[in-house]
């Protein structure tokens, strides 16, 4: 157990790393980011940034000697230099962990060990599979490639054999898997902290709607049924259990027209649909990834207010972001990330709008959207 004082790393300094390391600082604790640019996010907010290559041997063996435990902040960090960092201190999640949420296939097949539903894919490693592959799952139909896919990125539609040929070689003939549409009735997710001792703490269900592939906001709690709820945080909890992982988790599930619910991809770290913790919770989820990794009693999770998510994309730079329209309103809660270059689809911040009711919430999140220029 870790208490405050000890040394914490992460690898990865976005703005998960910098939520992570204003939470460990608040907390008592020292910390060290590992990230190659020298602007990054986490990097302006830590004890120590090393800028250097995830791969730089001497920087890991730094942070393997500076710190009592390492964390991650995006899951396609290289799994040799977790392994090279678990032989000289703790590092949650592991790198067996990792591996599973870095490739879609391996997650896909765990879920259903763990008793899951997916969606109907199938494996193509390389261009020899597509026929096989058009002909088990048929069309409209999705491509994603197994590996390196994020907010609406390394996947295709495909609506007929040649178009699935065209998208697999435009995805660079990486091995993909071909998935199946389902008739969706909207999103879910659910972000949960598990410790050593196996003790599992799950926020409140989120209700998820994109744009461009990209989370757009998120409405806690989710308008769903309780039975789907409680289903949701059941299956959840499983995937963390089978996993033996240690961490914060998020599990994105699909709601079906019919009412049944199925997985959809796990990310092994705190997650954009769990920033509405950060003001509507009693714990917040980099509070819980700071426990987990010190091997604490995980804090609770209860919902305190409802709260609807606002996701801030640098689109809003473009024009010049009139933060007095949110600012104004005393129920919004923003939180910009540091970034210092402003790109069309690149997430800046987020912002939270708490109030009495979930749909005074969703009110004032479309509302101050439109005065920002956010477009639907």
């Amino acid at each position: 157990m870790l208490l405050p004082g000890a040394t914490l790393g992460v690898l990865g300094g976005g703005q998960l790393g910098r939520m992570f390391t204003i939470a460990a600082r608040t907390m008592g604790y020292r910390v060290v980011v590992l990230d190659p640019d020298f602007t990054s996010p986490a990097g302006q907010m830590a004890d120590e940034h090393l800028c250097a290559d995830y791969h730089d041997r001497n920087a890991l063996q730094r942070m393997g000697e500076t710190c009592d435990a390492v964390t991650t902040e995006w899951e396609n960090v290289p799994a040799e230099s977790v392994e090279f960092l678990a032989q000289r201190c703790t590092v949650a999640p592991s790198a067996a962990a990792l591996g599973v949420a870095q490739d879609r296939l391996a997650e896909k097949t765990k879920a259903h060990e763990f008793g899951c539903d997916t969606a109907p894919f199938a494996n193509i490693e390389d261009a020899g599979d597509l026929v096989h592959a058009w002909s088990v799952i048929d069309g409209p139909a999705l491509l994603k490639t197994r590996r390196m896919g994020y907010d609406g990125k390394g996947q295709i539609r495909v609506n007929s054999l040649d178009e699935l040929v065209t998208a697999h070689e435009q995805l660079g003939f990486v091995p993909c898997l071909l998935e199946g549409f389902l008739p969706l009735e909207r999103e879910i997710s659910v972000v949960l902290a598990r410790n050593v001792r196996g003790e599992i703490a799950v926020f409140p269900v989120a209700e998820n709607q994109h744009r461009n592939g990209i989370l757009d906001i998120s409405i806690v709690p989710a308008r769903v049924p309780e039975a789907i709820d409680r289903k949701a945080r059941e299956m959840a909890s499983r995937i963390a259990q089978g996993l033996d992982y240690v961490g914060v988790l998020a599990v994105e599930f699909f709601v079906l027209q019919d009412g049944r619910i199925v997985f959809n991809e796990m990310a092994p770290r705190p997650h954009n649909s769990g920033h509405y913790t950060l003001d509507a919770c009693a714990t917040d989820q980099f509070q819980q990834q700071v426990r987990a990794l010190a091997g604490l009693p995980l804090g609770d999770p209860r919902l305190l207010t409802p709260v609807v998510m606002v996701n801030l994309l640098g689109d809003v730079w473009m024009h010049g972001p009139q933060w007095l329209e949110l600012l104004k309103h005393p129920g919004v809660q923003l939180h910009l990330y540091g970034k210092a270059e402003a790109r069309q689809g690149r997430k800046m911040g987020h912002y939270n709008c708490l109030a009495p009711t979930v749909e005074d919430a969703l009110a004032l999140a479309l509302t101050t959207r439109a005065a920002i220029g956010i477009q639907d």
